[in-house]
């Protein structure tokens, strides 16, 4: 009797890895953001696993991976990577195009005191996308 719930118990095992590598867990980015419209800008062609994507929605509030953040904790997290891979950690800013200059402007001082200043955005190259 217990060798086929070993059997069994293998399958199962097998299953859950088959389904944890298979599932995408970098689905982070927040399509509640409505982007700016830029036609003319150049296209990003490849990521850096290092990336930090910070979300700025239309109330002004900032995010990283869905989660609302306060500035002073969006500082920790750019000194901390800052720290572990250095001052050329890429950073995008994502701001919603209702949003206030104000707090794009917020995000990007709590990046340049953590250490970068070189920032990127992102925008929609097409409309519709």
């Amino acid at each position: 009797m217990s060798g086929n719930l070993t059997a069994m118990i293998d399958v199962v095992f097998q299953l859950i890895i088959f389904f944890v590598c298979t599932t995408n867990m970098q689905n982070s980015i927040d399509d509640r953001i409505q982007l700016a419209f830029a036609p003319h800008g150049k296209a990003a062609m490849k990521k850096d696993p290092r990336e930090i994507k910070i979300d700025v929605d239309a109330k002004g509030r900032i995010s990283i991976a869905r989660t609302y953040i306060s500035t002073d904790l969006l500082k920790s997290i750019v000194r901390k990577s800052v720290q572990e891979y250095g001052s050329d950690t890429p950073i995008i800013i994502r701001g919603d195009s209702e949003a206030r200059h104000q707090a794009i402007q917020s995000a990007m001082n709590a990046c340049t005191e953590a250490g970068i200043y070189k920032i990127k955005f992102s925008v929609l190259k097409e409309k519709g996308r």
